[in-house]
């Protein structure tokens, strides 16, 4: 038996099958172990409750590792503790077996765990014995401790999504017993299901993963297949489960959408949307979704018409204006032409500011594609708190748009802010610049997509731009940059140490035959010679490693969901 003392430092690593996992003893000791015993069938670590033996596992799994200890070195390996539980779970049945026998400490990582490497057996059982009030798929499936992969940053197994779903209608189903038929009894302990936050990056269809849509489907699916599966036995209720889900509904799936929150109303499966995404729905169908929603959970509703105009949506905000705790709206193709206004669309605009003015905890704002030319200062001084994001992608804004919200009291709020579309050269460039100026104490996220930003205008706005000390994202994709304007961007920038990720555009120097100026759909459509662009891109590489800023990433990548969602920043 190999023996290493309290004192000792270095890495403890074990090979088996599965891989390699290794642990400081720092890390160890800080979770009050007091010494680690090593052999090649007998592997200890004491100071877990209960005490966790590799004897037993290698037992269990017929695998027993081999073990050493190095000298001290960086590890971003998996924990000890990890090792274990994944140990443990690779005999779905006698794991199941000894679940009730398990402190209910190890459970979050057993949850993990499962879910990683699809131990669907054991997820289920886990699901209808989980010990906790709150099974929380942020909590659970973010980076730990134990293990550093976020699942929630990749789109999820559908055969782990399917067991916690199958887990959960099996402990709704499940006569309620008395305590004393089991070692532990816990099935009264859960009470939500928290499955938000999931990865919704809009890409095509993978059978072996669930998107945000596909998640919505199954859910309502459960629900309702729970309402028709009849009642339970007099006196035998199931304790209610809350179901905490981000919504995503089109005309396909708002039919069985629509009868699953119906039928969740008095059933031990509530469904409470967090974040509702409405795309191309009919108005009546929007309305009928709308009052379908609990109030108390909404945080944000995001609607998106082919072509919503001022009369559509002065039917449509009341609706929305219900839910006065919401935090974010997103309201996209609101056309109402300001340049020839009618007393109808002047009335419904009034009505809409209105209703705007009864938010009391809006924080983001966005109005995408929307016609706003000369409105914006009245939309902004009816909202009751100032804003800390706000998108105005597309919205034909005119200078005095752009002055009124560089001297409105959101400014020195903003954290995001969306100027895509919006061309800021010409008229708009001083009244843009005096804006960037206002919001540079706070900015993080900046998006400057096809705005018509040239050499000339970007190098007149880098002395206001690095001021912006707390900017992490800045995108600038689709305009008509050279490769010399983005070397000076990217020498000007170092000086902005908070700045993660640029999303530049192919330089105009990459071109050939470009019209100039170039018109913003041929910067989309154009082909690009490839060889030159790979000078640039090797160059710029280059210049981001003599200044020690390799970390920063400058891509023309915009779909690789790098721009951050408000409620992550």
């Amino acid at each position: 038996m190999l023996k290493i003392p309290e004192e000792a430092g270095g890495l403890l690593q074990i090979q088996d099958k599965s891989g390699l996992y290794s642990e400081t003893l720092s890390q160890a000791k800080h979770r009050n172990f007091p010494f680690v015993q090593l052999s090649s069938t007998n592997c200890q670590v004491r100071g877990l409750v209960p005490l966790i033996t590799w004897k037993g596992l290698s037992s269990l799994t017929k695998m027993p590792p081999s073990c050493r200890w190095l000298p001290a070195q960086p590890s971003t390996m998996h924990t000890l503790v990890f090792l274990s539980t994944r140990q443990v779970l690779q005999c779905q049945p006698a794991a199941c077996q000894a679940l009730p026998l398990l402190p209910r400490e190890l459970f979050p990582l057993l949850f993990k765990v499962a879910f990683m490497d699809k131990k669907t057996v054991v997820l289920r059982e886990l699901v209808h014995t989980w010990p906790f009030p709150l099974l929380s798929f942020q909590q659970l499936l973010q980076e730990c401790a134990h293990c550093s992969r976020a699942l929630l940053q990749e789109r999820l197994s559908t055969e782990s999504m399917q067991a916690v779903i199958l887990g959960l209608t099996s402990r709704i189903h499940t006569q309620e017993r008395g305590a004393g038929t089991q070692p532990f009894c816990r099935k009264h302990a859960l009470r939500v299901l928290d499955m938000t936050g999931l990865l919704d990056d809009g890409v095509e269809q993978d059978p072996d993963t669930m998107s945000m849509w596909d998640c919505t489907a199954a859910v309502a699916r459960t629900c309702i297949a729970q309402q028709q599966g009849g009642t339970a036995e007099p006196g035998l209720s199931p304790v209610p489960v809350e179901i905490r889900v981000d919504l995503r509904v089109n005309r396909g799936s708002y039919t069985f959408l629509r009868e699953a929150l119906q039928s969740s109303v008095d059933s031990p499966l509530r469904l409470c949307c967090r974040d509702l995404r409405a795309e191309d729905l009919p108005m009546r169908n929007t309305v009928a979704l709308l009052q379908l929603l609990d109030a108390g959970c909404l945080r944000r509703i995001d609607l998106r018409f082919n072509n919503l105009g001022l009369r559509g949506l002065s039917v449509i905000i009341p609706h929305v204006a219900r839910f006065q705790q919401l935090a974010s709206l997103r309201l996209h193709y609101v056309h109402g032409d300001s340049r020839q206004p009618s007393v109808d669309g002047e009335d419904n605009f009034r009505y809409f500011l209105a209703q705007m003015g009864r938010f009391t905890c809006l924080r983001e704002l966005s109005m995408g594609s929307s016609l706003l030319s000369g409105r914006l200062d009245q939309l902004l001084s009816a909202l009751q708190r100032p804003l800390e994001s706000l998108e105005l992608a597309f919205c034909a804004l005119l200078p005095e748009d752009l002055r009124c919200l560089s001297q409105s009291s959101h400014a020195a709020h903003l954290k995001k802010l969306d100027l895509s579309g919006n061309d800021l050269s010409g008229n708009q460039l001083t009244p843009f610049q005096g804006l960037l100026q206002a919001v540079a104490a706070t900015l993080l996220h900046l998006e400057l997509t096809e705005c018509q930003l040239a050499d000339a205008q970007l190098l007149a706005t880098l002395p206001t731009l690095t001021r912006c000390g707390s900017l992490r994202y800045l995108g600038l994709y689709g305009n008509p940059l050279s490769m010399a304007g983005l070397k000076e961007l990217l020498r000007d920038s170092v000086v902005q140490a908070e700045l993660r990720t640029v999303v530049h555009p192919f330089p105009v120097d990459c071109y050939e035959g470009l019209p100039w100026p170039p018109p913003a759909s041929v910067l989309l459509e154009a082909s690009i010679n490839e060889e030159k662009f790979a000078r640039v891109e090797a160059e710029l590489h280059q210049l981001l490693l003599a200044s020690g800023r390799a970390h920063v990433l400058w891509t023309t990548d915009i779909y690789g969901r790098l721009a951050a969602d408000y409620f992550s920043l």
